[in-house]
C-alpha cells in the first residue's frame, strides 16, 4: 500500500468550537443542548457567539441579534457576554497547549496557529495523533471542545480546521491540497473579502482553483500590486509565513452602543465612566500601564469624533484614566445625539510611574448629585425588564448564602428568578426572590467554573 507523502512542515490551526456559547453551556448546565445566543440584547445588538444548536436555524456570529432571535424562535436563550470569563478560560486553554507547543500565534480568544517542532517531516498519521492529543488535553483541562486543522502552511491549516468542525481533526496532505483548493469558493482564501470576491466573480472566477489558474498579470490588474501577488501565491499553495508569537497589543479599549441615544452631558459622563472602567479592567488583565487616553463618540448620523490626551507618565490608576477621558467630553447639546461611546488606553508600557499630584490628574469632582458611575443613562443594547426597573439583569452572576452561585434567568415586576448551578453541579434548580432581597448579591462570573 502506498503511504501518503510526508510534509517537511506541518502547521496546525486550533479553533475552539462555538467558544462563547460553549463557555455559557459549560458553566450553566441547564443550557446544554439548547440554542444559545451571546451578544447585545437590544435593537442594535449583534450576535457575538452562537451555539451549534442555534446555528441549525441559521443564526451566526456578527448577525443582528433581532434577526438571529427570529430565526431561532421562542426557544432561543439570549445572554449578554461575560468577557472576563471568556478571557480566563482562553488563558487556561492556551496555557494548556503551551505544555506541548511552546510557541503559539494567537489570533483571538479562541483560535491560534502552532508549528510543533516534533512534527517536522512527520507522516499524516502522526500529525493526526498529535492533534488528537492536544484536543484531549483541552477537553480534560477545560471541558471544552476544539477542532484542529493541519497542513503545509497557515492558509491550508485554517481551511482544514473549518472542515474539521465540529469536534474533529482534518489533516490535509500535499496531494489533497490541490484538489481541495480546486473546488473551494475563492472567498475561503485568506484576504479575499466581499469587494475582491465581486471583482473576481464578474470574470467568472469563483473557486480558488480558478484563481490560481489566472495569470499573475491579470491578478495584479484586478487586485493591485500590493496584495494581488501574495493572494495568488496562497491560491497556488505557496505559504511560507512563519508561526510566531504576536506582538503585544498597542492599546486596550471598551465601547458600548446604546439602545437609546445619549442627549445630555450627565448621560455622557456616566457612559464614559462605564467605558473607562471597562477599559481599565482590561488594562489590569494586560498587566501594563497606559499613558494615552482616547475618547470615541459616534453620533446618530454615524459620524465619529475622537479626542485624545497624553499624560506625562504611564499609570494604572483608574480614577486618573477615567478623569482624563472625562475632560475630553463634548456636550451632546453642541455635538448632537450620541449612539456609541468608547474609551481606548494606549501608550502601553511595562513600567507605571506614580503621579506627584494625583488629585490634579483626576480632575474636578463631579457636580453635586451626579455620580458618573451610577447616574442613569439609556442602557446598553439589552432588554428592559417589564414592570419597572430592576437592580438585576438577565444573565447576571449572583450568589445566595444558602443556595450558592447562580445566574439571573429573568427579572421584573418586583421579583428576580435565579437558576443556581455551576459547571460541576449539573442542571440546577430555579428560585424566585423579591427584587430587594438582601441575601442576593452580585458574584464573580469565574465562580461558575467551579
Amino acid at each position: 500500500m502506498t503511504r501518503p507523502p510526508t510534509s517537511r512542515r506541518w502547521v496546525l490551526h486550533l479553533d475552539m468550537d462555538a467558544f462563547f456559547a460553549s463557555v455559557e453551556q459549560l458553566t450553566r448546565p441547564t443550557l446544554r443542548g439548547r440554542p444559545v445566543l451571546v451578544g447585545g440584547l437590544g435593537g442594535r445588538g449583534v450576535v457575538a457567539g452562537a451555539s451549534y444548536e442555534a446555528r441549525v436555524f441559521g443564526a451566526r456570529s456578527a448577525m443582528p441579534m433581532h434577526q438571529a432571535r427570529r430565526l431561532v424562535g421562542l426557544g432561543a436563550v439570549v445572554l449578554p457576554p461575560r468577557g472576563g470569563l471568556y478571557s480566563s478560560v482562553s488563558k487556561t486553554v492556551f496555557d494548556t497547549l503551551r505544555t506541548r507547543v511552546p510557541v503559539l500565534e494567537m489570533l483571538s480568544l479562541d483560535e491560534a496557529f502552532a508549528e510543533p517542532g516534533e512534527l517536522v517531516g512527520a507522516d499524516p498519521d502522526r500529525v493526526l495523533a498529535f492533534a488528537e492529543e492536544l484536543r484531549s488535553l483541552i477537553r480534560e483541562r477545560t471541558g471544552l471542545v476544539a477542532s484542529i486543522g493541519a497542513g503545509s502552511g497557515k492558509q491550508i491549516a485554517k481551511i482544514a480546521s473549518g472542515l474539521a468542525k465540529p469536534d474533529g481533526v482534518r489533516v490535509v496532505t500535499a496531494d489533497e491540497q490541490r484538489g481541495l483548493f480546486e473546488a473551494l469558493p475563492v472567498r475561503k482564501l485568506w484576504g479575499i473579502g466581499p469587494v475582491a470576491e465581486a471583482r473576481l466573480r464578474r470574470l467568472g472566477i469563483e473557486t480558488i482553483g480558478q484563481f490560481a489558474a489566472t495569470s499573475e498579470t491579470e491578478v495584479v490588474t484586478l487586485l493591485g500590486a500590493t496584495i494581488g501577488p501574495g493572494l495568488h501565491r496562497l491560491a497556488r499553495g505557496i505559504d511560507d509565513r512563519p508561526v510566531a508569537e504576536r506582538a503585544d497589543a498597542k492599546q486596550v479599549s471598551a465601547e458600548t452602543t446604546f439602545a437609546e441615544d445619549l442627549v445630555t452631558l450627565d448621560q455622557l459622563r456616566a457612559a464614559v465612566a462605564q467605558a473607562g472602567a471597562s477599559a481599565h479592567a482590561r488594562l489590569e488583565r494586560d498587566g501594563r500601564a497606559a499613558r494615552t487616553v482616547v475618547l470615541k463618540l459616534k453620533k446618530t448620523d454615524m459620524t465619529i469624533v475622537t479626542r485624545s490626551a497624553t499624560l506625562p507618565y504611564a499609570t494604572t490608576d483608574r480614577e486618573t484614566l477615567v478623569a482624563t477621558a472625562q475632560r475630553q467630553l463634548i456636550d451632546p447639546r453642541e455635538l448632537g445625539a450620541i449612539r456609541l461611546v468608547g474609551v481606548s488606553l494606549g501608550g502601553l508600557t511595562e513600567t507605571a510611574q506614580g503621579s506627584l499630584f494625583p488629585d490634579l490628574d483626576r480632575g474636578e469632582p463631579a457636580p453635586e448629585g451626579v455620580n458618573p458611575d451610577t447616574s442613569p443613562i439609556p442602557g446598553p443594547a439589552r432588554s428592559t425588564p417589564a414592570g419597572g426597573a430592576s437592580r438585576w439583569r438577565p444573565g447576571q452572576d449572583v450568589r445566595h448564602p444558602e443556595h450558592g452561585h447562580g445566574w439571573v434567568q429573568g427579572c421584573g415586576h418586583g421579583v428576580v428568578t435565579v437558576r443556581f448551578e455551576t459547571r460541576s453541579t449539573g442542571p440546577g434548580s430555579a428560585r424566585t426572590f423579591p427584587d430587594s432581597d438582601e441575601d442576593l448579591e452580585t458574584a464573580d462570573p469565574a465562580a461558575s467554573l467551579c
